[in-house]
């Protein structure tokens, strides 16, 4: 029977280590989205003349300090802007609306300014246009696996590569939880390029495996 190393256990102890936190964060506190994916409010002000975001998000830090806060331009013209932030209160909305008037002198009144309330996106939302792409895709490169090294055996080695992505995949979620990645418009890229990664380097390592079971056939 073949012998653990001590730096496999090791490698396997942090890995379960960081799987355990990882879920304990998850189930504890969540992921971590960002301002674009997490519940928020907006208010969109017509200043009528074009700006530059770096103004605006001067006048934002003043307003809201740290709170995080997107900015966006809202019209072709670049005369509207958008402002999102976790929260924004009335005295928030009341200050944003006298810095902006001064600023370029417009004739804003908060009274007339609606906050609108965001929704949270949950991650299976963001995740559902990949879903069934990424299954078909996965079922193919399982099919071609299976053909291709059907001399390695070919339920082993399917399920062999399938927990090998599944188990990738799990880490970097749980890394992603633990670090407070946000999650957003980069986590979905992210997810992928590790399991564009992981089968790759799982089906070199098995056409190394396949030729030198076959170069010892041959000897």
């Amino acid at each position: 029977m073949k012998q653990i190393s001590a730096k496999s256990k090791i490698i396997v102890a942090i890995i379960i280590l960081v799987i355990v936190i990882g879920a304990a964060i998850v189930g504890t506190k969540g992921f971590n989205f960002d301002i674009r994916s997490q519940a928020s409010q907006k208010v969109e002000l017509y200043l009528e003349k074009s700006f530059e975001i770096s103004d605006i998000k001067q006048i934002t830090n003043e307003v809201f300090g740290n709170q995080p806060v997107l900015i966006q331009k809202v019209e072709v013209y670049g005369d509207q802007v958008s402002i999102t932030s976790k929260e924004i209160t009335d005295e928030q909305k009341q200050s944003l609306v006298e810095k902006i008037n001064e600023k370029y002198e417009t004739e804003l009144k908060a009274e007339d300014i609606d906050v609108e309330s965001i929704p949270h996106t949950k991650l299976r939302d963001i995740a559902k246009p990949y879903v069934l792409p990424l299954i078909i895709s996965t079922v193919a490169i399982l099919v071609y696996i299976g053909i291709r090294f059907y001399k390695l055996g070919i339920m082993k080695t399917i399920l062999k590569v399938s927990g090998i992505v599944v188990l990738a995949e799990t880490i970097l979620l749980a890394l992603i939880a633990i670090t407070r990645f946000p999650i957003g418009r980069y986590t979905l890229p992210l997810i992928l390029f590790v399991y564009l990664v992981t089968m790759l380097g799982i089906t070199i390592k098995l056409e190394n495996k396949l030729k030198n079971d076959n170069t010892e056939e041959k000897e």
